[in-house]
């Protein structure tokens, strides 16, 4: 009888903690849908303030906007961390066109962040076609010599994560002129990383490594339609010419700051979870998806548990990381300062994959920790969340690693993101408003969980 009597208040407790957890995610999702804050933080962001490249008075301006905003929120703590950033600049518009028969083709073209300039007046030479790196080799100097190597491998459009598809070909943009110019190049051009085709030329992240200042040579992208036409002219005519001006400029590193805000926990303070994106952008666009719309999500966790009237356990930490996109100083520099205080972070969760319909998280963590997500979701089915993977997390949280917290990633509807990723069309009107607030109610709703709950901690198995 004892043994039953055991049974029956053990199943009656997680009855009534799951109506409890289904009645806080209800609270969550109703109070972000119907009085959310994260698409007018997104509209000030992208309008008011605009792209926010690491170094440049825009990022400067975000910085003290977003924190006015989080202080404004009542939170009991919020401040800024300093961290040195890269500073370039694009210049003013690039220019590009090809020559065959007399015949002059302009085509779009942008400068790949970190590129030196073209020197100038441009650079015009014959241009020859490959799929990627490996190419090089098999050509070899003898035919890459004083020539623009085009690198024409597009994203694999059969595979249904374009995330796997963007991996898949963004060596040829990160280390294309690196690699060039040991055959003699004397320039590069990148298709965009855009499975659909569009005029639209997508910049991004670039590296020489070592290579002398003097000794660099200038990288562009060039839109999928005009790789296209690109391809096709040099099928018809190999000798074709490519001419291409860029005027941009690296600077010494400057100062900027992560902005960090905090609600402390009631019962395990010193126990952190944190919710973050980047808030720098690429200069094109306005960055709405990339990232203002992981940044504005983040904030709005933070404000729906105050909102719906939570009292967190633990310690609930915003982070709106700076310079992601070309060199991830912020996240490095919130890894060392909070190992340098020793602090325990048990759950990180990003926001970087654009502000699309939500579909559900990856997570890097131990499988007990994963046992137990999956264990939570039925609570998520009610809204369509049903993606809970083991992966990849967020670049900014990853130096956070080790064997004990648990990371994870939102994980959008990602078919459309590449159509907007570092381009003149991420801006403010390619997000759709209620998507952005049912992508910050399910973070919102995860961390709740992981507040309540906490990790699952493992034994060591000694060797």
């Amino acid at each position: 009888m004892k043994k039953i009597f055991t049974l029956l208040f053990l199943a009656s407790a997680i009855s009534f903690a799951q109506k409890a957890d289904e009645k806080q995610l209800k609270k969550v999702y109703s109070t972000s849908l119907t009085n959310g804050q994260s698409y007018a933080w997104l509209d000030h962001l992208s309008n008011k303030i605009g792209g926010r490249l690491s170094g440049s008075a825009n990022a400067a301006k975000a910085v003290q906007y977003t924190k006015a905003e989080l202080e404004a929120l009542g939170l009991d703590k919020v401040w800024l961390q300093e961290v040195m950033v890269p500073k370039w600049e694009r210049g003013k518009a690039e220019e590009a066109y090809f020559m065959s028969g007399g015949t002059k083709t302009t085509v779009p073209i942008c400068a790949l962040g970190g590129s030196v300039a073209t020197k100038t007046g441009g650079i015009e030479a014959e241009v020859i076609e490959v799929q990627g790196l490996q190419d090089l080799k098999a050509l070899g100097k003898e035919k890459i010599q004083g020539k623009i190597v085009f690198y024409n491998r597009p994203m694999q459009a059969d595979l249904i994560s374009t995330f796997e598809a963007y991996g898949g070909c963004v060596d040829q943009r990160y280390g294309g002129a690196k690699e060039a110019l040991k055959y003699g190049a004397i320039g590069v051009v990148v298709r965009s990383m855009n499975l659909r085709l569009d005029d639209y030329p997508h910049t991004g992240s670039m590296g020489y490594e070592d290579v002398a200042v003097a000794d660099r040579i200038p990288a562009a992208a060039i839109s999928t339609n005009g790789a296209e036409i690109l391809s096709k002219q040099l099928k018809k005519d190999p000798k074709t010419k490519f001419g291409f001006t860029m005027h941009c400029t690296q600077y010494e590193d400057v100062l900027s700051h992560n902005v960090i805000g905090e609600i402390t926990g009631s019962e395990f303070p010193n126990e952190i979870i944190i919710v973050g994106g980047h808030l720098d952008s690429w200069d094109l666009g306005d960055g709405s998806h990339d990232d203002g719309a992981g940044v504005v999500q983040s904030m709005e966790v933070l404000r729906l548990i105050k909102e719906t009237g939570y009292t967190p356990k633990r310690t609930i930490r915003v982070v709106l990381f700076m310079n992601e996109e070309n060199g991830l100083r912020g996240g490095r520099k919130y890894a060392e300062v909070a190992k340098e205080k020793g602090e325990k972070h048990v759950f990180a969760l990003e926001s970087d994959a654009g502000g699309f319909t939500p579909r559900g998280f990856s997570f890097d963590c131990s499988a007990g920790n994963f046992a137990q997500v999956e264990s939570w979701k039925p609570l998520f089915k009610p809204y369509l969340i049903h993606y809970f993977e083991k992966g990849g997390s967020g670049a900014d949280i990853g130096p956070l690693k080790d064997d004990q917290i648990v990371l994870a990633g939102l994980r959008p509807d990602s078919q459309r993101y590449f159509d907007h990723h570092h381009a003149e069309n991420d801006t403010f009107d390619a997000v759709n408003k209620r998507e952005l607030e049912l992508g910050a109610a399910t973070m919102t709703s995860l961390v709740y969980l992981f507040d309540k709950y906490g990790t699952v901690k493992e034994k060591k198995i000694k060797g």
